[in-house]
């Protein structure tokens, strides 16, 4: 990665583009979406980034991007490798792991089944379980658990997310995993909150999901997903099955973690697959995305109608989560995404719900910043009103002494915690888990993320002990001394 630069126009480095629906102006749009990257904040006075210069900021191996315009693909390019140790380019077919945005096609599936009336979405998810049973308690307060809820994370169900397990350990049935029985690697599925009282983000509840569709279909999931969605949606590249054996090994991406170094067994298995397994790249998504945008101007009826993207479409817990989508209204405009993180992947889908704009990012990486830069970058230069955000902040000398003073360890909540460090006049947070990040001055005690919409700002109680309060989301959060 440290010749990045220096290689990245090479044939060797940088795919040529996959323009599928070709424009006069295409090649010279390409080239202002990889030279006009902005983070979420801009700093007063600073030039835009190159994407190759923002891999190698992040040590990101490899990054793969589609375009949509107009209900097409104008364009998709990979960048970096795909496995570095051998140089073996990304291209616009190298597989990346979705990780969650799997859940998003995963919703395509179940609401076939509930179109051909083979489910129902506001019933009882216990009444087509037949392999296993959701193990209704008191916490549950008599209320059902349906299908609606599962899709919408609003199910009170436990377990956010899945780590996967490296090939060639011993891989759980679905029941295991639900059960929490070895070798499943995660707790048992059940209840922590009633259903339909608020917003969960549970993987959980979707591996829930995914044993209703192979109980309701008899057929193993993967399966059922390839002739029902990615067939039918002309993503041929693309699988559910975990390992991914019915594809070509060679065009499977290796993961990597923050550091740069490839994590062990080149990647995780998965079989919560409905949550986490998709193998797919930016070219199949932008497909399932089009498709998705056609049928809710009532284009297409290919795998759903225009009903069932609709409801798909409709927010059905907290402010954003629609059936496996998440539902957003910047600048007048409606938008459907998803993130998605597996070990040693990252990626992010955007479509309007109208005109047929979008675009996809994946890279090979535990790191994602470069993810939204890009989508910034791709809004501004084709237009796309709601996705570019010029947050313009100036930055304020603040002294070493005075950083110094800032540093520690603060209580996110147990046993989470932020440490902030300063290194050479900078300020830096780290939160258990996840990346160290610079903090930067906007005043003498409150600072900012250039990748993240947080602010922290730093002041000494009564007692003259710093705390720190944390701004995000609309609101603020007391940070008190680990330390």
């Amino acid at each position: 990665m440290k010749t990045l630069n220096k290689l990245f126009t090479s044939a060797v480095l940088l795919s040529a583009p996959l323009i599928l629906h070709a424009q006069t102006n295409t090649a010279e749009q390409i080239k202002q979406v990889e030279n006009n990257l902005f983070g979420r904040v801009q700093i007063a006075g600073e030039k835009p980034w190159n994407l190759a210069d923002r891999m190698a900021y992040y040590k990101i191996p490899g990054v793969s991007i589609a375009v949509i315009q107009n209900h097409k693909i104008i364009w998709a390019k990979g960048y970096g490798f795909a496995n570095d140790s051998a140089k073996t380019p990304v291209t616009a077919q190298t597989l990346f792991q979705a990780g969650s945005i799997s859940k998003s096609l995963n919703a395509v599936g179940v609401m076939r089944l509930v179109q051909q009336k083979k489910l129902n979405l506001d019933a009882d998810i216990n009444n087509y379980l037949t392999s296993w049973k959701f193990p209704y308690d008191s916490i549950s307060k008599g209320k059902k658990i349906t299908m609606a809820n599962l899709l919408s994370h609003s199910a009170g169900i436990n377990v956010h997310g899945f780590g996967g397990y490296e090939p060639g350990t011993p891989l759980p049935t679905i029941v295991q995993v639900l059960n929490g029985e070895k070798p499943a690697n995660t707790p048992r599925i059940h209840s922590v909150t009633a259903p339909g009282s608020g917003y969960q983000y549970s993987g959980g509840g979707i591996t829930v999901a995914q044993l209703m569709v192979m109980d309701v279909t008899h057929q193993p999931y993967a399966d059922y997903m390839k002739k029902e969605v990615l067939k039918p949606l002309g993503m041929n590249g693309s699988t559910f099955a975990q390992p991914a054996t019915d594809v070509d090994q060679k065009l499977l991406a290796i993961a990597y973690n923050e550091d740069e170094k490839p994590i062990r067994g080149n990647y995780h298995i998965y079989p919560e697959q409905a949550a986490a397994g998709l193998w797919t790249n930016p070219t199949d998504l932008a497909k399932y995305i089009i498709w998705m945008q056609l049928a809710y101007e009532g284009k297409s009826a290919k795998v759903l109608n225009t009903a069932s993207v609709k409801q798909m479409f409709t927010v059905h817990a907290g402010s954003d989560a629609g059936l496996g989508v998440f539902i957003s209204k910047p600048d007048s405009v409606f938008y459907f995404s998803h993130d998605g993180a597996d070990a040693g992947f990252r990626a992010r889908y955007v479509g309007s719900f109208e005109g047929g704009n979008g675009v996809v990012v994946m890279v090979n990486s535990n790191n994602d910043g470069v993810i939204n830069e890009l989508i910034n970058s791709v809004a501004k230069v084709y237009g796309f009103k709601g996705l570019y955000h010029p947050n313009i902040k100036t930055l304020v000398p603040v002294s070493a002494e005075l950083l110094k003073t800032y540093t520690g360890k603060f209580l996110i909540g147990p046993p989470r915690t932020l440490t902030i460090t300063e290194i050479g006049g900078h300020l830096f947070a780290q939160a258990i888990g996840d990346i160290k990040r610079e903090l930067y001055p906007q005043s003498v005690n409150r600072f900012f993320f250039r990748d993240l919409n947080y602010e922290l700002e730093f002041n000494k109680d009564a007692e003259g002990k710093m705390h720190l309060i944390f701004y995000g989301d609309g609101g603020k959060m007391e940070l008190k001394r680990a330390d």
